[in-house]
């Protein structure tokens, strides 16, 4: 999946970029599509059943074949498996749905869970006693991103999270011991790195208008102590104690006043400002952890070997907190109308986001495979992942940095209108258009009328 976003299919990003505007066809669709959950009890692994339609992306095929294979042999029940490329899945599962096509267990982001929702195209599993119990060894983020309108949807496969890393030889450079904890030591590490011509912006910061915006802001807004919205779905951004407003401040000053994360950081990708990072132009990035690999590959990165994770920094009133993104394995509501095709996509779904044979089997694989992050805390103590970790990264740092991971509170049916407004506000006042307080307030304003005419 790393490889699908290099090559530019956005698998591994915090993807956002879902057509959820259409509210008119998301309300006709939900009346049109939504189902009754039946109440399943589980079954014990009785052997046979219908058989099962499973829809995936194409990661790991190989690896999703076998573990099919290993379910079917185990539980006798048969599986059509089918998988598309990332950067078309998302359509064509949309056309399946609306065409009635036969699916029961379906790969999905978390960034499409209302949209789907709210279309009645997917169902709760909460009822299935013997899933909801795997949420006691899931992160809580990866479980509270699987839920909507106080209903869980599925199980986690995959995940990530935005890391803080830093070129450690700068560090050492610049005369410090150890990388900065809080936002404001940022700036005076920052400060003395260009005072030595280390580096002339050595904060990179991507915030261009592209899917990965939302993260890099949520990173800064949740480790600033703030949030975009309230329990409620409400617009709390706008409140100077929320974090958001000191966060875009922050990002204003760096570029205006310290002259430490460049101007042009309106235009950056993710992807440009990760081979900026990579060629040594600057000590600090915000980048997802799972780039921590490819930066300490000689191959790939000239600070290679270099290349370290710290805790997100944290603002005044904050914490170490940052974002973090999940895929989930999901039913499908047609599955769930009868009975025993629900019981057989609930044990699928527990073969794959839970245990196989006693094991996180497949969660373990994927990591092993292609390096895909996890979602249950149990795994980061088996010793193969600590040592792959350990050859490119520091699994402690990882996994406590995971443990303080939240979920992005502005999915919604509505995100894909607001954002574009959300992103605009920020870069003006990065540009000095506008001030921060402003900015923020026309996002707030903006995102509570999508609320209320949605």
């Amino acid at each position: 999946m790393a490889a699908d976003k290099d090559n530019g299919d956005q698998e591994m990003s915090g993807l956002l970029k879902s057509n959820f505007g259409r509210r008119d066809f998301l309300r006709t669709s939900a009346a049109a599509g939504a189902v009754a959950l039946a109440a399943p009890a589980r079954i014990g692994f009785a052997q046979g059943g219908p058989t099962i339609n499973m829809q995936t992306w194409s990661a790991a095929v190989d690896t999703v074949q076998s573990h099919v294979n290993a379910f079917t042999e185990a539980t006798g029940i048969p599986v059509n498996y089918g998988n598309a490329p990332w950067a078309q899945y998302r359509e064509s599962m949309v056309t399946k749905f609306v065409g009635g096509a036969p699916l029961d267990m379906m790969w999905v982001s978390d960034a499409w869970l209302p949209e789907w929702a709210e279309a009645g195209w997917i169902s709760p599993v909460d009822e299935f006693d013997f899933l909801m119990a795997y949420n006691a060894e899931a992160e809580d983020f990866c479980t509270n991103s699987m839920t909507y309108n106080g209903r869980q949807y599925g199980l986690t496969y995959y995940t990530d999270f935005m890391a803080f890393l830093y070129d450690e030889s700068k560090i050492k450079e610049a005369g410090f011991d150890a990388p900065p904890a809080t936002w404001e030591e940022v700036v005076e590490q920052s400060l003395v790195m260009k005072e030595k011509g280390i580096s002339d912006y050595p904060m990179m910061l991507a915030m261009a208008q592209e899917s990965w915006l939302i993260e890099f802001m949520s990173a800064l807004v949740f480790s600033h102590g703030g949030r975009f919205v309230d329990d409620d779905g409400m617009a709390v951004m706008q409140e100077k104690d929320k974090g958001a407003v000191e966060a875009l401040q922050w990002v204003v000053d760096a570029v205006n006043t310290h002259g430490i994360v460049s101007p042009a950081c309106v235009e950056t990708g993710e992807l440009s400002g990760l081979k900026a990072f990579a060629s040594g132009n600057h000590a600090f990035a915000m980048v997802a952890k799972y780039r921590l690999r490819m930066l300490n590959d000689p191959e790939q990165s000239q600070i290679a070997g270099n290349v370290k994770q710290a805790m997100m920094p944290k603002g005044p009133n904050g914490d170490h907190n940052t974002v973090g993104w999940m895929r989930f394995h999901g039913m499908a509501s047609q599955a769930a109308q009868d009975k025993a095709r629900a019981e057989s996509t609930a044990k699928l779904i527990e073969w794959f986001g839970g245990k196989a044979n006693g094991a996180y089997t497949f969660q373990k694989f994927l990591f092993l495979d292609i390096g895909a992050g996890f979602g249950v805390k149990p795994l980061f103590d088996d010793p193969e992942i600590r040592a792959a970790y350990d050859a490119y990264g520091n699994v402690d740092m990882i996994q406590a940095q995971q443990a303080l991971a939240m979920k992005k509170d502005v999915v919604t049916p509505w995100f894909g209108e607001w954002n574009e407004t959300n992103g605009s506000a920020w870069q003006s006042a990065i540009l000095g258009n506008t001030d921060a307080a402003t900015a923020v307030m026309k996002s707030a304003e903006f995102w509570d009328e999508l609320k209320q005419d949605y």
